[in-house]
């Protein structure tokens, strides 16, 4: 049992564990920022409309209609225009609504979980298809596909997040040494936490403990069949305590994807921790249309943020909204919880709502209309990437960071 001292800190810590705790202390480095009180970046405003343009032109170009999807991992299980979804749906037989929701929870978690950045030389060829697919989509249907093989049959329970290790997945997604993935022991060991995590909490998880059965939790908690989207970031948050990679411990307590900066000044326990929560977050974007298929409508899309990943943060750089203070610097490898990375991280978050509004002002949008995760998927990341293709070759990022292929 926690100490007194002990349940304190804990319940200091839980307030970062919100979007509303990214968004606010993100934006607290923003505003140091525009002071010009940062030691890696200034920030050229004057830039967001340009970002917003070019981000208009790319959604365009991929949505021409502007009838765009959420960002969510679905869409990589769709690049080619399959729908993988569906075939494997299909080869399931007749189910309940309900179990489809939890079929589908079981599938986006352990794929979520999965998909910290690739590496620039890792491929996956698709069987099926004879399509070589690379980067996130790679990912996603190398990760499906290995959902509903013989190690997982298309159901993430205990026994099989627990006997996954590195080298089922470096066969389920071909690695060699002519084709290497980053991270791979990481992410299985990802995998084994997941498998843990839900042992360990059958409020969440069931007596027979299966990712799938937090549907049934979510249905719970949303008798009305409505459920806010930044609830479903705090329940993930604590449903799997223990599995969302940290290098930041306060206390006793891992805080996840929570970073250092000096700029963060608080008169509690969380002084200096800025928040993230990119993977949960991707996840909690990736539940909703799992929850709504299940029956659950999803409100206040808005109520979580940007994610802070390489793509939209390349985009502010590549741009010009965010200027390096030492060129010198995009020259080197940074670790993930280092203050440069940390600073560009928080700014990317804060960029991402100025320059959603810009998009949606000129489009003539609402923000329920066109929210945040249209943006994303139309959309930022797809424009960072674009951007970073057309300057440098492969697209490699600008900023190079030491990847376990937890974070990124």
């Amino acid at each position: 049992m926690l100490d007194a001292d002990e349940t304190d800190a804990s319940e200091d810590f839980a307030v970062l564990w919100t979007a509303s705790a990214v968004r606010e202390r993100c934006e607290r480095i923003y505003a140091a920022g525009r002071a010009g009180a940062l030691a890696h970046f200034s920030i050229n405003e004057a830039r967001l409309d340009a970002v917003a343009d070019y981000v208009i032109e790319t959604m365009r170009s991929a949505y021409p209609s502007l009838e765009i999807p959420l960002h969510s991992r679905w869409r990589h299980f769709e690049v080619g225009g399959i729908d993988r979804w569906a075939r494997l749906r299909a080869g399931l037989g007749r189910l309940p609504r309900d179990e489809i929701a939890r079929t589908g929870f079981d599938l986006a978690v352990v794929s979520v979980l999965l998909d910290a950045g690739a590496g620039p030389a890792w491929r996956y060829r698709e069987a099926e298809s004879g399509h070589l697919i690379s980067r996130s989509e790679g990912l996603g249907v190398a990760s499906l596909r290995l959902f509903e093989s013989q190690a997982f049959g298309a159901r993430a329970d205990r026994v099989a997040l627990d006997d996954i290790n590195a080298d089922t997945l470096g066969r389920a997604f071909q690695v060699s040494a002519e084709n290497p993935l980053v991270g791979l022991e990481g992410r299985a060991q990802l995998l084994n936490r997941v498998g843990r995590a839900i042992a360990a909490a059958p409020t969440f998880f069931g007596t027979e403990p299966r990712v799938g059965n937090l549907f049934d939790f979510f249905r719970v908690m949303a008798p009305s069949g409505v459920l806010p989207a930044a609830t479903i970031l705090i329940v993930l948050l604590n449903a799997l305590a223990g599995v969302w990679p940290s290098q930041t411990v306060r206390n006793g307590v891992a805080l996840g994807d929570v970073w250092e900066h000096p700029a963060i000044v608080t008169a509690d326990a969380t002084r200096g921790l800025v928040p993230f929560h990119k993977l949960a977050q991707w996840l909690a974007y990736s539940l909703i249309e799992p929850l709504e298929a299940g029956g659950i409508a999803v409100s206040d899309l808005n109520g979580l943020t940007g994610l802070a990943e390489y793509r939209n943060g390349g985009l502010f750089i590549d741009l010009g909204v965010l200027v390096p203070q030492a060129p010198a610097a995009l020259q080197e490898v940074h670790a993930v919880g280092s203050e440069i990375v940390v600073e560009w991280r928080a700014l990317t978050v804060a960029c991402l709502d100025r320059v959603a509004n810009r998009v949606r002002a000129k489009l003539g949008r609402t923000a329920a209309e066109f929210p945040l995760a249209k943006v994303l998927e139309g959309g930022t990341w797809r424009a960072g990437r674009r951007i970073a293709a057309a300057r440098r070759p492969g697209g490699a990022p600008l900023i190079r960071i030491a990847s376990d292929g937890t974070v990124f």
